[in-house]
């Protein structure tokens, strides 16, 4: 394996590494770590609540492109060039800003049984392990990502006309959203899931 590749994973495992040590220390105790812990959580509102408005956002686009290439096809028989490309792209937004809100909400990467007959220490551990592995993926992916969003910027999406780093970029920017979401998580836990769960 070349420097190159091992670069970003040497780079993620560290970065993770120490959001877990912080999110450990931030969640434990009052003073300094109850402020750090709120100003995350800050955080947290504000952008799992704009990665939510966002991901609806582009959901609409998508609909609205949608319904277009419809009529556009059977109704005036002339088919729209840039529609569908449209909505694959708002579709890929949608996803990948909609992981923020699923992470937030705990509905990913949850191990519900362990996390039910489990507690004290042995349930942190797993929460730290869930955290260190989510964080883990989204380092990967946003640094991927943004390498990839960097590749493609002197390509144009067929139909939009436009670069392809716009659809790209959805995924470093998601992962950002995630990331945030997923330490909020840790530390403010919300298992929306488990109250569902049959």
């Amino acid at each position: 394996m070349n420097a190159m590749n091992v670069v970003p994973l040497q780079v993620t495992a560290a970065a993770t590494l120490a959001t877990v040590i912080l999110a450990l220390w931030a969640g434990s105790g009052g003073g300094v770590r109850s402020a750090v812990r709120s100003a995350i959580l800050l955080v947290d509102r504000a952008t799992t609540g704009l990665a939510a408005a966002l991901a609806c956002l582009a959901l609409t686009v998508a609909v609205v492109a949608g319904m277009w290439q419809v009529i556009a096809r059977f109704a005036t028989e002339t088919p729209s060039v840039w529609s569908e490309a449209l909505v694959r792209t708002a579709l890929v937004w949608m996803a990948f800003l909609g992981v923020a809100v699923a992470l937030r909400a705990g509905a990913l990467v949850s191990i519900d049984v362990a996390h039910r007959y489990t507690s004290g220490a042995l349930r942190r551990a797993l929460e730290a392990a869930a955290l260190a592995g989510s964080l883990t993926i989204l380092g990967i992916m946003f640094w991927f990502g943004w390498d990839m969003a960097l590749r493609v910027k002197f390509q144009e999406m067929a139909g939009l006309e436009v670069s392809m780093s716009w659809g790209y970029a959805a995924i470093p920017i998601g992962a950002v959203f995630a990331m945030v979401g997923v330490v909020a998580q840790f530390l403010d836990h919300r298992h929306e899931e488990l109250e569902t769960a049959v």
